[in-house]
């Protein structure tokens, strides 16, 4: 049954009403563009940490659509972006973007792919916008007013034992790296129901949200990979952090309803999930 907001869910304000505004139309304008205008040759343009992690000439074209369509809309903002859009901006807003979490998926024609956005005020993580065209699906939070994909508001699936648990992850693209992770989900894998890599954090996050995982777990995620998902993951009602007492970060993220984030977070500290 659709949930609609009721009288004393949180309003949010001018502000972050139009921030939340700006980036759902930034996110549909560069879903639209990855859509409909991936070339039939589509090739690497370059690669970042090893020959296997690639960016192709549509992640360029994406993040200059968005960082475009919010600089000539708000010049006084910052922005973070995974493919070298970086400004400190004036107004306190930052806007930090994934123009395409999922790029080898997307060099392959796989559909799991995203663009992500998200929007900080003071450093806090007000607004998260993740749309996944191939899905058809966008969803979006506000701080304190729940996560939706459209009418429908989004809610993490009750907690279950470990041993039940369907959890998410993804794999460094760095060999050493990865063969680390992959002895990690080895070991881990025997306590839980199974495991599944889709290739896309932002993905991963909003399937928590959406009660399509019990839980996600990854080491070496940067801001743009998890600012919008972490925000819609938390509004769903998932709790979020990294190693014991710390907030998602590069060395390891969570994220899975309180009942299962307790007992894979000590699994994952035993395991030393958070270091290579």
């Amino acid at each position: 049954m659709t949930e609609k907001p009721t009288a004393d869910e949180p309003i949010a304000d001018e502000l972050t009403s139009e921030l939340l505004a700006l980036a759902q139309e930034a996110a549909r304008r560069a879903g639209e563009l990855l859509r409909d205008g991936r070339p039939d040759d589509l090739g690497v343009a370059a690669t970042k940490s090893s020959p296997v992690d690639v960016v192709t000439e549509m992640d360029i074209a994406a993040e200059k659509l968005i960082t475009g369509f919010l600089a000539e809309r708000r010049p006084d903002d910052g922005f973070l972006g995974e493919e070298g859009a970086s400004s400190e901006g004036k107004s306190g807003v930052r806007w930090v973007i994934d123009p395409l979490d999922g790029t080898v998926n997307y060099l392959y024609g796989l559909p799991t792919w995203a663009v992500s956005i998200a929007a900080q005020r003071d450093g806090q993580t007000v607004v998260g916008v993740v749309a996944a065209p191939m899905r058809g699906e966008t969803c979006h939070a506000v701080l304190g007013g729940g996560a939706w994909s459209g009418g429908r508001r989004l809610r993490c699936r009750p907690s279950v034992p470990l041993e039940q648990a369907l959890v998410s992850t993804g794999f460094n693209y760095v060999t050493d790296v990865r063969r680390r992770q992959a002895e990690l989900a080895r070991q881990l894998i025997p306590r839980l129901r199974d495991i599944r890599r889709s290739g896309s954090a932002a993905v991963d996050l909003c399937d928590v949200a959406a009660g399509r995982l019990d839980g996600y777990y990854e080491r070496g995620l940067h801001p743009w990979d998890l600012a919008a998902g972490d925000l819609i993951a938390r509004e769903a009602g998932a709790r979020t952090g990294g190693r014991p007492g710390d907030r998602p970060s590069y060395d390891l993220t969570i994220a899975a309803p309180p009942g299962v984030f307790e007992p894979l977070q000590v699994i994952l500290e035993e395991l030393g999930a958070w270091h290579d």
